[in-house]
């Protein structure tokens, strides 16, 4: 394993080596790592849902009904009447004709994009768009194009030239970009796709829970209902569990249960996530509050760390990114907040373009005032003595 020993080392050179942060309890606003507490800027749980009791309440009952595990794959035994009951309660929320869970968003990804497309079909993917849904069009058999980043003009150009190339042609966006924080412009695409008879695809990981009604999306922040014809999202992020899934019409679900590999050779979601998920999405139904309070504490961060003078880029969610551009600087500046009590993730390359190093910053419904006011307080300091501003 020499040559792994030598790009460790080469990592450590440039500055940009990280060792795994250790929490020793609940993702929540303030955390315990490696024995200290902070103030935790880095969590994708958006809403709290992660540790909220009727959530854990809900996945204890179910476990002690339906065991740990499910045994099997869906399509073998492994399908519960708990599985049936979370597709459906997700597709009524989505306004949508049917969902179809799997067991993370990454799978979702990596089993749809080649089930749905094969070596007659054309794939235009935005060039920001996740790791997950890059894997999942690698796996596809189809020819594929990639339009720079929230460009129309350049997607529509693709489509003119290429179009009657092909039998199907499938769109791919993130509904939000999840380095950015800025949203797709999805009506464009949308009009863009009817114009040229192409299909939709909207990986929507962080933008349910979070955009629209009750957080019900991207697709709902726009009105968009049934004219995006596969609505990918995570139930790790804002619903503060585990899984993924895929929304649509009840063929592509039909279709999927057929032909997506991680359905078909992964054993199902465990019992316990899926009852938990259940309780999120009926707490989604009966009050806006979580929502609210995300969107509350997002822009009271972002509008301190405009004033304070930092660049948080395009940002239209509660991903706040902080500019810094040097990777070897961002982990340094990561690590010195984090001495100081505050844990925020430094983003380098390869998650991002190399020169574009930040340091991303995650609010959520569970921080008060004074989380966001001291963070900010270390934040500035920590800057202006590291020259970053």
């Amino acid at each position: 394993m020499s040559h792994l020993d030598s790009k460790i080392n080469e990592l450590k050179e440039l500055g940009v080596y990280r060792e795994l942060p250790i929490n020793e309890g609940p993702c929540e606003a303030i955390i315990r790592l490696n024995g200290k507490d902070v103030i935790n800027l880095s969590s994708n749980n958006y809403l709290g849902f992660a540790s909220h009791p009727r959530i854990k309440k809900a996945a204890i009952d179910a476990i002690q009904k339906y065991g740990v595990g499910a045994g099997a794959v869906r399509t073998i035994v492994g399908n519960m009447d708990i599985h049936e009951t979370l597709d459906q309660v997700i597709a009524k929320f989505k306004h949508e004709e049917a969902c179809v869970v799997f067991q993370s968003g990454f799978a979702c990804n990596a089993g749809v994009i080649q089930a749905i497309t094969d070596e007659k079909d054309l794939i235009i993917s935005d060039e920001l768009n996740h790791a997950s849904i890059i894997d999942g069009v690698r796996l596809s058999k189809a020819a594929r194009a990639v339009y720079k980043h929230s460009d129309m003009e350049g997607l529509e150009k693709i489509l003119i030239e290429k179009r009657d190339q092909y039998k199907e042609v499938l769109i791919i966006t993130d509904g939000v970009f999840s380095m950015d924080g800025d949203i797709a412009k999805l009506p464009e695409i949308v009009k863009i796709a009817k114009k040229y008879k192409a299909l939709t695809y909207v990986d929507d990981a962080h933008g349910s829970g979070v955009l629209g009604n009750s957080g019900r999306g991207t697709v709902d922040h726009f009105g968009l209902h049934g004219q995006v014809d596969f609505i990918i999202g995570t139930l790790s992020k804002a619903i503060g569990v585990v899984g993924g899934y895929v929304c649509g019409s009840k063929a592509s679900r039909d279709w999927l249960l057929h032909r997506g590999r991680p359905l078909l050779f992964s054993t199902a979601m465990m019992p316990g996530a899926a009852a938990a998920i259940i309780e999120a999405f009926q707490m989604l139904e009966e009050s806006t509050e979580y929502t609210d309070q995300l969107w509350d504490n997002a822009k009271y961060f972002k509008n301190k760390l405009k004033a304070l003078g930092f660049d948080i880029g395009h940002s239209e969610t509660p991903i706040t990114p902080i500019m810094i551009g040097d990777e070897s600087k961002t982990i340094q500046f990561s690590k010195a907040l984090l001495n100081r009590g505050v844990y925020v993730s430094g983003i380098v390359f390869p998650t991002v373009q190399k020169g574009m190093g930040r340091i991303r910053c995650m609010v959520s419904a569970l921080h008060t005032k004074k989380h966001l006011d001291d963070a900010t307080d270390i934040i500035f300091k920590t800057a202006k003595e590291m020259k970053i501003i």
